[in-house]
């Protein structure tokens, strides 16, 4: 049955919504860490994001994965909770404004992830665009004068090297598998929800019978919004748009994690950390650019029998 056509515009807008969800997760991730503690934070948000993606897999009559397949899930959830509980850590100790900036460098470092796994090395362009990243990122942090990072900015950049790690995994254990993306990333939260209880601990009952109605709305927000409606939208919108389109709409999460922070948050940036700022945006979208137009010019010099890769965007996490 073919799929109804929806106006383009209809599409963008709906991509773009899911970066400006995306965005203005750091700023309820640190809000509700700051009432609930991070653990029970991380804990409640998976709990609520698997539930929801549960019903709707129920609705949809989705399978979930079984044998080797139902391995590599397991796996990538356990790297899914790595990350977003650095990202918890990481914005609990330092700003929304600046935790949302630096999750971006993941996009410079998945692709020289994925050059190093495929041994196809990218050009020199790249390495170039990754270093314009890391002296955004020493801007960014230094709040007007050179300082040493925080624990929670270096949290967050080793959540955006995991992310990257994560993403390139993903790609390369996923790749030719028949199994249902909606099944796979159910199971990623199931484990996500078990691992973040884990550690909670006794201190999740008890933060959630003293979190307040704006924190129970903080964990609908991360858990529904942020994981199962921005999920879906991504797979919906990117069967009905091209990767490349989808991937620049959905990279401009750093900037609404920027305007979220400043408006909304009240945070604010010194004149060097707007330039480090625009730095790492400027800087992510380059090498995610030199990555796309260097994977395109690989896969059109190879022999017509050999298979090619499907493009998909690499921007945002479900």
């Amino acid at each position: 049955m073919p799929r109804r056509a929806v106006p383009e515009p209809i599409v963008d807008l709906l991509l773009v919504v899911v970066a400006a969800v995306w965005g203005a997760s750091f700023l309820a991730a640190k809000a509700l860490a700051s009432e609930a503690g991070v653990a029970p934070t991380l804990a409640l948000r998976f709990l609520v994001a698997a539930a929801g993606l549960a019903a709707l897999c129920l609705a949809t009559r989705q399978r979930l994965p079984r044998g080797r397949g139902l391995a590599i899930a397991a796996l990538l959830g356990c790297t899914q909770a790595l990350v977003i509980g650095l990202e918890t850590w990481g914005v609990h100790l330092t700003s929304a404004t600046n935790a949302g900036l630096l999750i971006s460098l993941a996009l410079v470092c998945t692709p020289v992830l994925e050059s190093i796994a495929a041994r196809s090395w990218l050009p020199r362009s790249s390495f170039v665009a990754a270093v314009a990243a890391v002296v955004g990122v020493a801007l960014l942090v230094s709040d007007g004068g050179l300082r040493t990072p925080t624990a929670g900015d270096a949290l967050v950049v080793l959540a955006a090297v995991v992310r990257a790690v994560h993403v390139t995994t993903s790609a390369r254990l996923t790749r030719d598998r028949t199994d249902s993306t909606l099944g796979v990333v159910l199971v990623q939260l199931v484990v996500c929800a078990a691992v973040s209880c884990a550690v909670a601990g006794d201190a999740l009952p008890a933060a959630a019978v003293r979190l307040s109605p704006g924190g129970w709305a903080s964990v609908a927000f991360l858990g529904l919004l942020c994981s199962v409606f921005a999920f879906v939208v991504q797979l919906w919108a990117v069967r009905r748009t091209s990767a490349t389109r989808a991937s620049i709409l959905m990279g401009t999460e750093p900037v609404w994690a920027l305007a979220v922070g400043i408006v909304v948050g009240g945070e604010s940036l010194a004149p060097l950390g707007l330039v480090g700022a625009g730095l790492v945006v400027a800087a992510s979208y380059a090498g995610q650019a030199i990555e796309r137009r260097h994977r395109l010019a690989v896969e059109a010099a190879r022999p017509a029998t050999e298979p090619r890769e499907a493009a998909t965007p690499r921007a945002g996490m479900p």
